[in-house]
């Protein structure tokens, strides 16, 4: 009798976390015991990486103290930025892993897989992290990379590393909340391919590379930029009712629907619509969202019954795109977010 093969390890336990915990049926998403909802609206990133690493929501000294840490580790190496210029012309997730690898030679902890250094190890890629992928982004433009300012929080700097522009508190905040929503969500496909890594011993470094690579792929990272380029290609609210019946007909999917655990909404959807809703309005471009809401709340609501509702990345490319990010940099961002997750 052949083995059973069980395809995407659907029902399999392979392993326990504290970091997280899903309610696929309720909706319910929990970082080391707090609801997401929670930390979304009453937390920064900065918070949110210090309860994933340690446990524990910190105390005001603790979270001075911590994002004092992160701010000081952003900087990487002058040979880390000339090995960007030389994959200048690769994809952003491309560049992010290269860099990743880099900076293992200039990490005299690289080889201590110790629980203390291993956390001071992902402090520093945390920090490192958006400076390589704004780097990349600004050498591929031609254009200098930017230092990172220290006065800014994480958010913050990397759009001014990005821009060279300081941005505005609510367009920072935006990006935080972002980050908060993309932090941890337990064992999904890089969060079990960096595990595997692990699991032989490898370094940290390694780790996080193994997660970036898996998070490249279209059937894990690359759904928000999918939504923004079907909301692009439908054009106007009145015509995505059609769209999406076209799609489906032919036996085709409506990105941002759907996911492997949830069978309700998505818990952290909520939080990006109202934004995407809001920053529409404040842009003077209020269409890319009523594009999705048309989609939501007209095409897709017969499927609700079947568990299939919107997830994270539905409204997250309306929002990277307002913000005048690149598409190919959608997948990135969701990489920044997932590095305390991942470590």
């Amino acid at each position: 009798m052949p083995p059973e093969i069980i395809k995407g390890l659907k029902d399999v336990y392979f392993d326990t976390t504290e970091s997280s915990f899903i309610d696929g049926i309720e909706g319910k998403l929990l970082y080391r015991g707090y609801n997401i909802h929670d930390l979304a609206e009453k937390s920064t990133f900065e918070e949110v990486v210090y309860l994933l690493l340690y446990g524990k929501l910190p105390n005001k000294k603790e979270l001075a103290d911590f994002d004092a840490l992160l701010r000081a580790n952003r900087i990487i190496p002058n040979e880390v930025i000339q090995v960007l210029d030389l994959v200048k012309n690769s994809h952003p997730m491309d560049a992010l892993r290269t860099g990743i690898s880099a900076l293992s030679a200039f990490d005299s902890e690289v080889t201590d897989n110790s629980v203390e250094a291993t956390i001071r190890k992902g402090i520093r890629l945390t920090a490192m992290g958006p400076t390589i992928v704004a780097a990349h982004h600004r050498l591929r433009k031609g254009q200098e990379p930017v230092a990172p300012n220290p006065d800014l929080n994480h958010a913050g700097n990397f759009l001014y590393m990005l821009f060279n522009e300081l941005p505005d508190q609510e367009t920072t905040d935006l990006l935080d909340v972002d980050f908060i929503l993309h932090a941890e969500h337990g064992p999904n496909a890089s969060a079990f391919a960096a595990r595997v890594t692990a699991s032989t011993v490898s370094d940290l470094h390694s780790c996080i590379v193994t997660g970036v690579g898996t998070l490249k792929g279209p059937a894990h990272g690359g759904a928000a930029e999918e939504v923004m380029k079907m909301a692009l290609d439908i054009g106007k609210p009145e015509n995505a009712a059609e769209y999406a019946k076209n799609i489906l007909d032919d036996g085709g999917r409506i990105m941002g629907f759907g996911h492997r655990v949830y069978k309700a909404e998505d818990p952290r959807a909520r939080h990006l619509r109202d934004r995407s809703r809001a920053l529409g309005e404040k842009k003077g471009h209020p269409e890319w969202f009523q594009i999705l809401q048309h989609l939501e709340e007209d095409a897709m609501v017969p499927y609700r019954s079947k568990g299939i509702c919107v997830n994270v990345d539905f409204f997250a490319g309306s929002i990277y795109y307002l913000l005048d990010i690149p598409d190919d940099l959608f997948i990135s961002i969701f990489a920044l977010g997932r590095i305390p997750g991942w470590t």
